[in-house]
């Protein structure tokens, strides 16, 4: 069977990230890459089925292939979940089994199902079958005094049996007590190896790699090294035009839209404008566009031009055009 669009688009994404990948974000983000595979932010099945939230699934069709990821822990809440989500065009349905934030622990969900490993597949089943997309995990090694070496391959297998054959996993364990959300995304250590092996222990299994990963370079040693997929994070909203200008081409072969981050600018402006007409703000989009200059000749101006007047009345495509003009020639272009 051939890959589904998802499935082919994994071998490189952009992480599901709370505050930053939403719709603009990943519109952005998709100028710059045809083949990524994108997240939403996560966003919880109570929100959506108890709470009629199904704006927050709203997405743009040019933003395929796009996933959603869903949090809860009720498997016929999620089922619902899944089904909205299916019906608004989602190329993929995620669970997250990583998050360790205290709000999602209070709602049991995100890392602490790392525990419940039971639940988990039982969630699974309940989304793979409500779902006509594939419905996907991404999970951690453990939790607090978990044993990696022992959870890990237990909960691929328990929750692989429900169904699920594509996981993604962030290489480090998350601690629920003593470490706050920004500490786990840092503090524990890496492991690499166990993640590896466990591609070879179950070849079946499509498995993308997460964490700690910041560079096209090292994303390609970690293709290279036996994994299906590599899921970069903050590296790709910090810095996108260093890791998308050029993923088609490093990552998938084929040829990049875009020659610089200037270019990604402009993209951008008919998308501005159709959302400044709409009601929205312009700092809703040039918030996600800080770093696309980062390190380069003029950064620093770019981004306090959009710091400080996008969130003025009337803000609007002149301010950006006032802050590309900031940028010291095209830095992207002459780097190239």
């Amino acid at each position: 069977m051939a890959p589904s669009p998802a499935q082919d688009a994994a071998r490189l994404s952009v992480a599901p990230m709370m505050d930053w990948t939403d719709r603009h974000c990943r519109y952005l983000h998709r100028l710059m890459s045809r083949r990524a595979l994108l997240y939403t932010e996560m966003v919880t099945a109570p929100a959506l089925v108890r709470g009629g939230a199904r704006h927050l699934l709203r997405f743009d069709k040019a933003e395929h292939p796009v996933a959603v990821q869903l949090g809860g822990s009720d498997p016929a809440e999620l089922a619902e979940a899944t089904r909205m989500a299916a019906d608004e065009g989602y190329d993929e349905i995620n669970l997250n089994v990583g998050c360790p934030s205290d709000r999602v622990q209070s709602g049991c969900f995100g890392a602490v199902l790392m525990e419940q490993p039971g639940l988990v597949a039982d969630c699974v089943a309940a989304m793979i079958e409500a779902s006509p997309v594939e419905v996907t995990v991404k999970c951690r090694i453990g939790v607090d005094e978990q044993d990696p070496e022992k959870v890990l391959p237990d909960f691929l297998r328990r929750v692989s049996e429900a169904g699920v054959t594509r996981f993604t996993i962030h290489a480090r364990k998350a601690w629920l007590q003593g470490l706050s959300p920004k500490e786990n995304r840092d503090i524990p250590p890496l492991n690499y190896p166990l993640v590896h092996a466990m591609k070879r222990e179950l070849p079946h299994l499509h498995l993308s790699i997460n964490g700690g990963i910041t560079s096209l370079d090292q994303a390609q040693a970690q293709l290279e090294a036996g994994m299906d997929g590599v899921m970069i994070g903050r590296a790709a909203y910090h810095t996108p035009a260093e890791i998308l200008l050029n993923a088609d081409s490093a990552i998938f072969g084929e040829a990049d839209p875009l020659s610089d981050a200037t270019e990604a600018v402009r993209a951008m402006l008919p998308y501005i404008e159709r959302h400044l007409a709409e009601g929205g703000k312009l700092s809703d989009i040039t918030r996600h566009m800080l770093g696309l200059f980062s390190g380069r000749p003029g950064a620093r101006a770019w981004r306090r031009t959009l710091s400080e007047g996008a969130h003025r009345p009337g803000a609007g495509t002149a301010l950006v055009e006032e802050a590309l003009s900031a940028i010291t020639g095209d830095p992207l272009a002459q780097a190239s």
